[in-house]
């Protein structure tokens, strides 16, 4: 078995994707912040003492995905041109959604996790002075589009 991440001598290398053509692609990951009843009503009422959650978890979710290749040292670093964060007050917490799209070599499935990832960080951050059993939970790709192996959808 031989595994792309890996030399000949088994030692970790970046794939190469020079010779790939740039196509289009997308991707969207989603995730879950569980809260407390006090949490919800605050972020529905607008009454977190650090501000405004959603709008600061919505942009640390997009820079999030511009940043992936420099948290994830095998990453490629491609052009994210487009990258929208939705969140959803639910009655358990936060319903986290990210799709990032590209038009490069290879897919933007890691900066979607991400995406998803920063921006339920930015939550946990912005609402621990309430209740600190807040917790991240149900992160997973839901689609991706483009690419060599085309479109997958969770069932």
């Amino acid at each position: 078995m031989s595994f792309t991440h890996l030399d000949a001598a088994g030692h970790a290398r970046m794939v190469d994707v020079t010779e790939k053509v740039p196509t289009v692609r997308s991707a969207t990951a989603s995730g879950f912040v569980h809260c407390s009843g006090e949490v919800i009503a605050a972020l529905r009422d607008g009454t977190t003492p650090k501000g405004d959650v959603l709008a600061v978890a919505r942009i640390a979710g997009i820079a999030g995905a511009k940043r992936c290749a420099e948290l994830l040292p095998l990453a490629h670093v491609i052009g994210v041109h487009g990258a929208v964060v939705d969140l959803d007050v639910t009655d358990r917490g936060v319903a986290i959604s990210a799709t990032v799209r590209t038009a490069d070599r290879t897919g933007v499935e890691m900066e979607a996790f991400t995406a998803v990832s920063v921006a339920a960080l930015a939550i946990v951050d912005m609402v621990k002075g309430l209740d600190k059993h807040t917790w991240i939970g149900e992160i997973r790709l839901e689609t991706k589009t483009g690419g060599k192996s085309g479109e997958w959808r969770r069932e």
